[in-house]
């Protein structure tokens, strides 16, 4: 009778195995909107934003240098960050424009002068609370 009782129990986890899954692939959706599909977005844009630089330029560097685009290479971008001091920096460590921008052009992800977008959450967020 205890062998009856066991495979009564077995037969009725098999449909179980589904109801399991569902679960999982909820979190991964979950995570790929909020975490996911926006830092995409972010990296397409700084992607872009270092595409278009141009010599004049002025930019910050992710170590905080900031300087004006005296020569662009492909590798290697040279930057005035004095008078007749210029140094050499790699074009994907430039975090972003700063100062005015062109018309036409988007800030590009980077710390530029329009000051609402840095403030408050960006993404999903951002849109459901208002900021």
């Amino acid at each position: 009778m205890h062998d009856v009782a066991y495979a009564q129990g077995a037969g009725a986890s098999a449909g179980g195995g589904f109801s399991m899954l569902v679960p999982l692939v909820l979190m991964f959706l979950v995570f790929y909107f909020l975490l996911i599909r926006p830092q995409q977005k972010k990296q397409r844009t700084h992607q872009d934003m270092l595409k278009s630089l141009r010599v004049g330029d002025k930019v910050i560097t992710s170590g905080g240098i900031c300087g004006t685009i005296v020569d662009g290479g492909d590798p290697l971008l040279k930057l005035e960050i004095a008078d007749k001091i210029k140094v050499e920096v790699g074009r994907a460590y430039i975090a972003g424009r700063i100062g005015p921008l062109k018309d036409g052009e988007s800030s590009g992800g980077g710390p530029q002068g329009s000051s609402s977008e840095s403030k408050g959450v960006g993404g999903f967020l951002g849109k459901l609370f208002g900021r």
